[in-house]
């Protein structure tokens, strides 16, 4: 069965956004109507934020500090203060956006963000602070990134990942090393990335590798130690020339001075 945050987390531009013109876009400023629905949480029936069709956003089992991570590109550690419930209380989110354009991720982060805002009433600042982090860096032969081919002003694409057993399989598409290093630390890794490449460009790139425990919040199972694929860390050293790095390194958390629970629809 597909992982509970797997399938959500590795899309970082929903399928059909590549081939809309910038002069049709409508304006994502907020979504058009948006229903909030408190659950219980079903961790078989899995939990994700995708786009159905062209203007149905849909999230389902998050907690409001998972949205929060999902909205500002985050790992869910760096989210703290708030009350407890921001961690404990579930919710299914149905929302339209607007037009008949499919919304890029960007733009689906962009109305989520409006949403905690007016519906959560949130409110937070940042503060650096000290986490254990993994430094993403050029590996000692460089990096093996391959320029991509489409054109800079279209969006960027992360996955969706495909899970294989024993394996997993990211393509990435016109992505730029923050898109990747996002989507590392908001779903796959358990704790911040943070980018030290110096790389400025955008690339194409599949990555393979073989999950482990520490991965996706334990969701994924580990691949055995006879996978054909390698582990993610000599991977990325294998297949994009880059590496991860523990260390220790200053953050910059997001820090919830308040929220309220949304009101019924």
């Amino acid at each position: 069965m597909i992982s509970r945050v797997l399938f959500a987390a590795f899309i970082l531009s929903g399928p059909g956004s590549l081939a809309q013109s910038p002069v049709t876009r409508p304006k994502f400023d907020a979504f058009e109507v948006a229903t909030i629905k408190a659950v219980e949480s079903e961790p078989k029936s899995g939990r994700y934020i995708t786009m159905q069709g062209s203007n149905r956003f849909v999230e389902k089992d998050y907690t409001l500090k998972l949205l929060i991570a999902a909205a500002y590109g985050l790992n869910p550690k760096t989210v703290i203060g708030g009350p407890a419930w921001i961690s404990s209380d579930h919710y299914d989110i149905q929302a339209v956006t607007p037009g008949d354009v499919r919304p890029t991720h960007d733009e689906q982060m962009s109305m989520l963000r409006g949403l905690l805002s007016d519906r959560f009433k949130l409110t937070f600042h940042r503060e650096q602070k000290e986490y254990s982090i993994y430094s993403l860096e050029i590996a000692k032969g460089g990096a093996k990134l391959k320029t991509s081919a489409k054109q800079p002003t279209d969006p960027p694409v992360v996955g969706p990942g495909v899970v294989y057993p024993e394996r997993i399989v990211l393509p990435g598409r016109n992505a730029t090393i923050g898109d990747f290093t996002s989507l590392m630390q908001r779903a796959i890794l358990d704790r911040p990335v943070v980018d030290r490449t110096g790389l400025t460009g955008r690339y194409d790139f599949d990555l393979e590798w073989a999950p482990d425990e520490t991965q996706f919040d334990g969701d994924v199972p580990a691949a055995s130690a006879a996978a054909p694929s390698p582990p993610l860390f000599e991977a990325l050293e294998q297949e994009l020339g880059l590496r991860l790095v523990a260390t220790k390194g200053l953050v910059a958390a997001l820090v919830v001075d308040a929220a309220e629970r949304p009101s019924a629809n």
